[in-house]
């Protein structure tokens, strides 16, 4: 049975024991290669774009945080591994390594994980890791700096970049719709957003960032779309509307929102989701 959204098969491996080169089996169909449909590298800037084993991530910071703090990395819950309904992962040791490329695209060398700060497949499908490096070293190793979360969500009609680390490539849309509720095989996420049909992105590209077009401002995380135009299952979502109406359609792509981590930060900036008015699952 196929598994879950839009990254790379790998090896199945216990959550409790998750790193780098154990990772879970998911994935939409994956092509080949990208060889035989344009160059998309061009235009577009991959400073602070990152390569995954099986998905695609960024190097990001809060608008607040210090050059000396512990950079993080954004990428998909399901990137770390198929997480269950309701479940979160928080604070867990990981030793990941990240490909770290610069504007054109370019490998510039890799980093590592220190931990998972936060991962979860509900409401959201998002993971953030801790470095081992703080940004001011990233920028003194490689000179580039990370892309920014917005604490905002992305408005209907928003022009938008998705930016993937594992092809080297780039998508320009605008947010279509945002659906109260997307439904995916047991998942359910919560506000999500629909592209405009340019962004057609495949297998690899989940954990991409998105951004608002032109800027370095992440809006948002890239995570699935529907293959084949069945109806709310695995590698087929649907979204479900507040009066139960179902839409789905074969091409629809989608991001999961990021902008709820602000609410989910103590008084020293830290991630923790038991602080009051945490709007993510805990």
């Amino acid at each position: 049975m196929k598994s879950l959204l839009l990254s790379i098969p790998c090896l199945l491996a216990s959550f409790s024991s998750l790193h780098a080169d154990s990772m879970p089996e998911f994935g939409l169909p994956i092509p080949k290669s990208l060889d035989a449909v344009e160059n998309f590298t061009a235009d577009y800037d991959f400073e602070g774009i990152l390569g995954l084993s099986n998905c695609s991530g960024s190097l990001v910071r809060f608008d607040d945080s210090q050059d000396t703090d512990k950079a993080m990395v954004l990428s998909n819950g399901h990137c770390t591994g198929m997480i269950d309904p309701g479940r979160i992962v928080f604070n867990q040791n990981n030793s990941r390594s990240f490909d770290v490329l610069g504007a054109k695209a370019n490998k510039l060398g890799t980093v590592r994980a220190e931990k998972i700060l936060y991962a979860t497949m509900t409401k959201t499908d998002m993971s953030l890791y801790q470095l081992r490096e703080s940004y001011a070293d990233i920028r003194a190793k490689f000179n580039i700096d990370a892309l920014t979360l917005s604490r905002e969500a992305p408005e209907l009609g928003t022009e938008i970049e998705v930016i993937s680390g594992y092809w080297k490539r780039g998508y320009s849309c605008a947010v279509a719709a945002v659906a109260p509720v997307l439904k995916e095989g047991k998942w359910s996420f919560e506000d999500a957003i629909r592209y405009t049909s340019s962004c057609d992105v495949v297998g690899g590209t989940s954990g991409s960032p998105v951004l608002a077009a032109g800027t370095r401002t992440v809006v948002a995380v890239n995570n699935t779309g529907n293959t084949s135009g069945r109806k709310c299952e695995v590698n087929n979502p649907c979204e479900v509307n507040e009066d139960g109406s179902v839409i789905y359609k074969k091409g629809y792509s989608y991001a999961q929102q990021t902008f709820w981590i602000y609410s989910c930060r103590n008084d020293q900036g830290q991630v923790d989701v038991k602080v009051p008015g945490c709007l993510l699952p805990r």
